[in-house]
């Protein structure tokens, strides 16, 4: 098991009951202001150089821009890792699955948290702030394991909050996501939800 799949499950327990990105504890508006500023001013520079793209969502998603799909995709095979099956046809269903699992989750959580998950996925998107807060500086479609480990570790082990904020929720995010891939059931032992004919009273159909 990997140690950012070790991360997000860790993460995931502390958070049991609670919403990854609870408005409640607002946990990015916790961040302060050099975090609030930092993550304002990646929406800023992606809209000045024109690589913004807000309302265009990736195709058969809800809210996903197609760079926010490139980005995950780098990033499952690293968290995953071993979890991820070799098998090219099976693995290539599994993270489209896990990247539709998680869109479905983001489209239901309030405003408020959506735009702050965005203003963080500019600060990695955008050309002229991805290099310098990740240390990629090419396309996350050409990012090599390497490069995607460097940089989690990079947020993981930052002096900067909001970094370090961002690492935890996106390992909390991607862990969820995953677990609710059927696929990815037998590797956990998880049986799946109890059949019918398991449950201890018969369903009333309301």
């Amino acid at each position: 098991m990997s140690s950012f799949l070790e991360d997000g499950l860790q993460a995931s327990k502390a958070g049991q009951g609670k919403s990854p990105i609870d408005p409640t504890r607002r946990g990015f508006l916790r961040t302060g202001l050099m975090g609030g500023a930092l993550l304002t001013g990646g929406s800023m520079m992606a809209s000045l150089s024109g690589c913004s793209k807000p309302p265009e969502t990736a195709s058969g998603l809800q809210l996903l821009r197609a760079d926010d799909r490139l980005f995950f995709e780098a990033l499952y095979p690293v968290v995953m890792g071993a979890s991820l099956s070799t098998e090219p046809g099976q693995r290539a269903q599994q993270l489209s699955q896990a990247i539709t699992s998680l869109d479905q989750y983001l489209s239901r959580i309030a405003p408020v948290m959506q735009g702050q998950l965005m203003q963080l996925l500019d600060l990695v998107h955008t050309p002229i702030t991805r290099g310098p807060v990740t240390g990629v500086w090419n396309n996350w479609s050409s990012a090599s394991a390497e490069q995607v480990s460097g940089y989690l570790l990079r947020w993981k082990n930052s002096s900067v909050q909001v970094f370090r904020m961002g690492y935890g929720l996106l390992m909390q995010l991607m862990v969820m996501s995953w677990y609710l891939v059927p696929d990815t059931w037998q590797a956990v032992g998880y049986p799946g939800p109890p059949h019918q004919s398991q449950l201890l009273t018969p369903p009333n159909n309301f």
